[in-house]
């Protein structure tokens, strides 16, 4: 009897230290508490600062809607002096999660789910600074923004989109 019982504990031990091992990896990988955070963003909306002082002018806006989680918002993108471009967000509301960037896609949106988004090119603006509120990204010097008609709340982690939005050219 003593001998049955003693057998047992290496593989409790081991059945333990599995378990316990497959329970960390899960939570970093899904890190599920952020189902139930937000992070708030607000910043100003970038402004050209030529001698005459006019506004950035608009040359695309969008809408989002939703994918693989609830996703709403406007998308707008502005030329800003010397030729640089922002993307702003504005009252961006999503789920937060794990590796979420701003991506321009130049696949276009489709409502059954943005699965599509990473098959062509796209161009990475950065990690999603919050789920919530309005918010600004530079874009790279050099992209063809009439190559990109799409952005997107990409999950790198999981490879889905959150929400998307279609940009349509401003005249």
């Amino acid at each position: 009897m003593c001998r049955t019982s003693r057998t047992k504990r290496p593989v409790l031990w081991i059945t333990t230290v599995v378990v316990v091992v497959a329970a960390a990896v899960g939570l970093y990988l899904f890190q599920p508490w952020r189902l139930f955070t937000s992070v708030r963003v607000d910043e100003a909306a970038p402004v050209a600062t030529d001698q005459q002082g006019a506004a950035a002018k608009q040359l695309a806006t969008g809408a989002f809607i939703s994918h693989e989680h609830g996703t709403s918002g406007s998308v707008e993108i502005q030329q800003l002096e010397d030729g640089k471009a922002a993307l702003r967000l504005t009252n961006l509301r999503t789920s937060d999660g794990p590796a979420l960037h701003v991506w321009l896609s130049d696949q276009p949106v489709k409502q059954d789910g943005g699965g599509n988004l990473d098959d062509g090119k796209h161009v990475d603006l950065g990690a999603l600074k919050g789920n919530e509120g309005n918010q600004n990204y530079a874009i790279p010097a050099g992209t063809d923004l009439n190559r990109f008609s799409t952005v997107t709340i990409w999950c790198e982690r999981f490879s889905v989109s959150f929400g998307a939005a279609e940009l349509q050219q401003r005249a």
